[in-house]
């Protein structure tokens, strides 16, 4: 690069060895998410756990490493190559959106499954991506040649992302693929990953909800599981093997990069990896930031979704088309809600916080002489500042985004603002019927999903909590609104859902289809126009800037903060933070002993499931082809002493976006498919407890067992590489 000085040049390279090193010392057996090009440094410590395989199986520059058979399933989970012909192995909950689009009253298959019973019967995913990581580069010393620590981040960023696009562009020219970079450490260090992504993808397996979704809210985030969560796809590509958009001509996906399924099974401390790309993980906050978490944003989040929940679980009881609209949707806001309940708990028994303000008292000591981080000296102070300043902000905006933006009748209000604009367009009024009818045939999806009965009542819980909390941010709207219809929320619910345009979409495109230029005002009044614009104006006056502000000052805080405490604690492993890109976790085969005996064991099996049968409940509805199969004992080369094992728990670190990641034994082949992770551990985002936290996966096979027993797919596992 022109220009580098050798003060510069020395200057990037001691940052590459300090932050190379923090990622090399020998690493905890569990905790830990480690960029696959590095795992050469760990390989020693994965061996004395029991690791059989070069490392240089699992990641490799030439082509041939098993991360060609991980893929960035769709935007934010993971999937797993599972045949020389493209199969994909994900979770159930992780296809639940694609299949939504696909399932109707008369085909529904999170009632009654799908399984195609050959390839012309797989069906096309509009919409559906998955990306292969062909390979990473540290070019950490390309992006902040001659960028000096403390500078701050309105001019490095506009610097850095000049730097990242021409490079970006460079890898681009050479490989003939995508190329993305994204930041590690805080910003401190940046890796490019070269990439190809598939358009063509298509479902061939889903099991119905009393399999994949086995257990519910009852169970999720909970050890033991009982659940099958898996589904399967396959990706299809263009004749030369490419990338190629939807065609009936595509063919499946050609690839000798695909994991071999072992049905020995395991046993406690059998070694585990797990491979994938976790979403997002804040291990090196300070205290006063981690506050923010357990004691306002989650708590109200916590709250109010545990009011929306419970009206929609009523009405979708109430309504088998309800329940379809709203069961992908309800399976979303429930998974956060319950998560974080674990995570507070978490975090308070491990007094977190406590044990941070006992590391930053040590820092503060080191601080105080370190000469070669002249800055240090004052970050916790600044810090701790900037964070209280703003806990007052942070609590509002987290009731408008969780009360008033949870109620779907305001959030969608925000597309009326295309359409208000749309009057003050110098249109003929054929052209503004036209173009306010296409946006209104844009919000098809939401209508399709959208039953207003149902938002209605959760209006009337939310709104009343987001009254009673919001104090002086209240925006006038909503007070005085609430007045005027003698502070009963019936009769407020009753007009908004009975009078705006919004909450029918035919009333809607009727509007557009008729609308003359002086109609705006009829957008303009509208009440869920009103009460969006009212909370949005009020948010963007007065809230948004501010946590503008401050996200970025201490987006610049943290950065210097993580290399302090990397330059600090030289007996400590340091890990990048999880941002969805690809990772390995490992550990080893481990039941959950949060508190002492009694100890939960490390595996669950169908004759549990079984047990667990209630007719009369949705979540615990066995369907009656699994309970016949176990009756009869049915369980093909899949059974093991007399049952099918489901699920099994290993200390693996995951996070949001490990779900659907494939895990490994000691040889690199798959055991299972990592879903969710134990209530107790869930905080492990933020603070990582090697007792109690435990990722839990399916076994691959009970996997392998629904696809031939009872989904009839006997033909999938064929195409696979089974070995013992």
């Amino acid at each position: 690069m022109s220009g580098k000085t050798n003060a510069s040049h020395l200057l990037i390279k001691g940052l590459i060895l300090l932050l190379l090193a923090a990622g090399q010392r020998a690493a905890n057996a569990k905790e830990g998410m480690w960029i696959p090009a590095t795992l050469k440094a760990h390989e020693q410590d994965m061996k004395s756990l029991g690791l059989q395989i070069p490392v240089d199986v699992l990641y490799n520059e030439n082509g041939t490493g098993l991360n060609n058979a991980v893929v960035l399933f769709g935007r934010g989970c993971t999937g797993e190559i599972i045949s020389p012909q493209g199969l994909i192995l994900t979770n159930h909950h992780c296809g639940y959106g694609s299949v939504q689009g696909l399932s109707t009253t008369e085909n529904d298959y999170f009632a009654n499954g799908f399984f195609a019973q050959s390839q012309k019967d797989e069906l096309p995913v509009a919409g559906l991506t998955v990306t292969f990581i062909r390979r990473m580069e540290n070019v950490t010393e390309r992006i902040l040649d001659g960028i000096v620590d403390t500078m701050r981040d309105a001019g490095r960023d506009s610097l850095i992302a000049r730097r990242i696009r021409a490079t970006e562009e460079d890898f681009k020219e050479k490989t003939h693929m995508d190329a993305m970079i994204k930041p590690y450490f805080d910003g401190n260090q940046y890796w490019v990953a070269i990439a190809e992504t598939y358009r063509d993808i298509r479902l061939v397996g889903f099991p119905p909800n009393g399999i994949g979704a086995f257990g519910g809210d009852v169970e999720n985030w909970i050890w033991p599981r009982h659940t099958g969560d898996f589904s399967m796809f396959r990706v299809y590509a263009g004749a030369d093997n490419k990338p190629a958009d939807y065609s009936k001509s595509n063919k499946p996906y050609r690839t000798e990069q695909y994991f071999k399924i072992n049905v020995s099974g395991y046993k406690e401390n059998d070694f585990t990896t797990v491979y994938g790309f976790p979403g997002t993980t804040v291990e090196n906050i300070s205290s006063f930031e981690l506050k923010q978490v357990y004691s306002i944003t989650d708590p109200i989040a916590i709250a109010a979704r545990t009011k929306k929940l419970d009206v929609w679980t009523t009405h979708m009881g109430w309504s088998r088309e309800t329940f379809l609209k709203y069961t992908s949707k309800r399976a979303g806001v429930a998974n956060g809600w319950k998560k974080w309940q674990g995570e507070v708990a978490g975090l308070k028994v491990n007094d977190a916080t406590g044990k941070k303000q006992k590391f930053e008292a040590a820092f503060q000591k080191w601080a105080d002489t370190a000469k070669r981080y002249p800055y240090a000296k004052t970050l916790l102070g600044e810090i701790k500042k900037l964070a209280e300043t703003v806990y007052p902000l942070i609590t509002q905006d987290q009731y408008n985004k969780e009360a008033a933006l949870g109620v779907e009748l305001i959030a969608q209000a925000s597309a009326m603002e295309k359409m208000i604009a749309c009057f003050r367009q110098p249109y003929t009024e054929k052209e503004l019927q036209d173009t306010l009818t296409k946006l209104v045939n844009g919000m098809a999806g939401f209508y399709k999903n959208y039953d207003a009965a149902t938002d209605k009542d959760a209006f009337m819980v939310l709104m009343d909590m987001y009254l009673k909390n919001s104090g002086d941010w209240l925006p006038v709207y909503y007070k005085t609104q609430y007045e005027m219809h003698l502070k009963d929320m019936a009769t407020w619910a009753g007009d908004v859902y009975g009078n705006s345009l919004l909450a029918s979409k035919d009333k809607l495109a009727a509007f557009a289809a008729r609308a003359k230029k002086e109609d705006s005002a009829q957008l303009i009044n509208d009440a869920a126009w009103q009460l969006y614009n009212s909370m949005n104006t009020t948010r963007k006056m007065q809230i948004s800037p501010v946590l503008k502000d401050y996200y970025s000052n201490m987006r610049y805080l943290n950065r210097l903060y993580t290399k302090a405490q990397i330059a600090m604690n030289k007996t400590k492993t340091y890990y990048p933070d999880a941002n969805l890109t690809l990772r390995v976790a490992y550990g080893q085969v481990k039941g959950l002993d949060p508190d002492g005996p009694p100890k939960y064991s490390f595996q669950t099996t169908l004759g549990e499931v079984i047990a667990l049968d209630d007719t009369a409940s949705d979540i615990f509805k066995v369907p009656k082809k699994l309970k016949e199969l176990y009756a009869q004992k049915d369980f093909g080369r899949w059974g093991v002493k007399g049952t099918v094992p489901v699920a099994f728990t290993a200390s693996n670190h995951t996070s949001g976006g490990n779900s659907g990641s494939p895990v490994l034994n000691a040889k690199g082949e798959l055991i299972g498919t990592n879903f969710d992770r134990a209530y107790e551990g869930t905080m492990s985002d933020y603070y990582f407890d090697p007792n109690r936290c435990r990722n839990i996966s399916v076994d691959i096979r009970y996997t392998l067992f629904v696809v031939e027993k009872f989904g009839g797919a006997g033909w999938l596992i064929d195409e696979m590489k089974i070995v013992k």
